[in-house]
């Protein structure tokens, strides 16, 4: 699994890319720690466009950043999801713990349109 991320505004997008399953989950786990931390974000996107795969394992980690984020009063979508991708998230029902969009223009929008702006201006 690869792992990237870039600032639009206040809103933090996520690029991970590649598997997240038993054996990713925990380098995801660490890569998104330090980004769940950051007290000036308001929400957190994770642009899924390049994973093809995510395990239950992988969907815990999704859980408990959501969570995080949530406590402070910050939000957490995803967004682009590979039709695999997005059956897992059907049949989990995890649409309901996070916000799903098409398209990270979309997601980023639905955040905060100064995220939006900053996005459309890059």
């Amino acid at each position: 699994m690869q792992f990237a991320s870039r600032h639009y505004g206040n809103v933090i997008v996520a690029v991970p890319s590649g598997r997240i399953d038993h054996a990713a989950a925990a380098p995801f786990e660490l890569a998104l720690a330090p980004l769940l931390g950051n007290s000036d974000a308001s929400g957190l996107v994770l642009d899924f466009g390049s994973v093809d795969y995510i395990s239950s394992v992988g969907l815990r980690v999704l859980m408990i950043a959501a969570k995080q984020l949530r406590a402070r009063k910050a939000r957490i979508a995803v967004t682009t999801l590979q039709p695999v991708v997005a059956e897992i998230f059907k049949i989990s029902r995890f649409d309901a713990v996070v916000e799903v969009f098409p398209s990270l223009r979309g997601a980023l929008g639905a955040l905060s349109p100064e995220a939006r702006d900053a996005y459309d201006a890059g």
